[in-house]
């Protein structure tokens, strides 16, 4: 929602204050620079990476449109979900845990918490971490070590879509350049012509290079941006399942683990000791 806001006034005060001071929005519609400068950089991003990631690049960027899915209301799920673990496991033993980490995309029981069983990466995470801890054969250090593995690998691919944008964002100045070195090219060629066409071919030379800086820092940068603040959002709420499995591993009450993955939590959505306490022995945490 603010993606688009923010978007919004981007352009609309560039294009407010051009038509103030008696623009003409016509003369900036030139379709010849879009192609090139479009794609110029469609064509950069093909060539650097792999399909996939180009796929994965436009879905993330069209993610962004739905917001910051990490709220707190998520993430009391995910301490209700992982205390709701723990004491089967208390209850019932590490075995009956079995069932559901083996697959748990078809597990009944994660399947009461929807934001964490749709989310493919935690619920991977959490289920291959605990199968590992019903083992038994890994110290708490070497478990550790192998969440961090896990965590760090999946962060660098989370990150491959800001990165491209990136990338792009920085060469867009640059093909505004080359679409306005044509333009002049073609204005050249013009020239014995009427002062009317000459001035003409001028603006849609300069409209390449206004382009390329307005697509650079108003709008692949702030999108890149936004990006890696969802990525790192992320992050963080895999880091609260990471230390509540490590602290469960430990032998911690089900309790003191969900209050370490608490305190994992950036303070804008953490719920207060007592709020969680309510919601993990009052009833079932609210699904978004």
């Amino acid at each position: 929602m603010f993606v688009i806001i923010g978007l919004g006034v981007v352009m609309g005060s560039i294009f407010l204050g051009y038509t103030m001071a008696g623009g003409n929005i016509g003369v900036l519609i030139q379709i010849s620079e879009f192609i090139i400068i479009g794609g110029s950089a469609l064509g950069s991003v093909l060539i650097a990476n792999p399909l996939p990631m180009v796929i994965g690049t436009f879905k993330a960027a069209l993610g962004l449109l739905k917001g910051n899915p990490y709220t707190k209301v998520r993430y009391m799920e995910m301490l209700k979900m992982l205390y709701d673990m723990f004491m089967m496991a208390r209850r019932e033993g590490l075995v009956a845990l079995d069932q559901h980490v083996e697959d748990p995309h078809k597990s009944s029981f994660f399947a009461q918490y929807p934001f964490f069983h749709g989310h493919h990466h935690a619920a991977n995470f959490l289920a291959d971490t605990m199968k590992v801890i019903v083992t038994g054969s890994v110290s708490n250090f070497d478990l550790a070590e192998m969440m961090d593995i896990d965590l760090t690998v999946s962060h660098h691919e989370a990150l491959v879509p800001a990165q491209i944008i990136t990338k792009v964002g920085d060469a867009m100045p640059g093909f505004g350049i080359v679409a306005a070195v044509l333009g002049v090219v073609i204005t050249m060629g013009a020239i014995g012509g009427e002062p009317a066409e000459i001035g003409h071919h001028v603006a849609a030379a300069l409209v390449g290079t206004f382009v390329g800086i307005l697509l650079a820092y108003g709008i692949f940068q702030p999108v890149a941006g936004a990006l890696e603040g969802q990525v790192e959002a992320e992050g963080r709420y895999m880091l609260a399942i990471k230390c509540a499995l490590l602290s469960f591993a430990r032998g911690d009450a089900p309790l003191t683990a969900v209050e370490f993955a608490r305190r994992n939590i950036d303070p804008v959505n953490r719920p207060g000791f007592n709020e969680m306490e309510s919601a993990l022995k009052g009833g079932q945490a609210k699904a978004a």
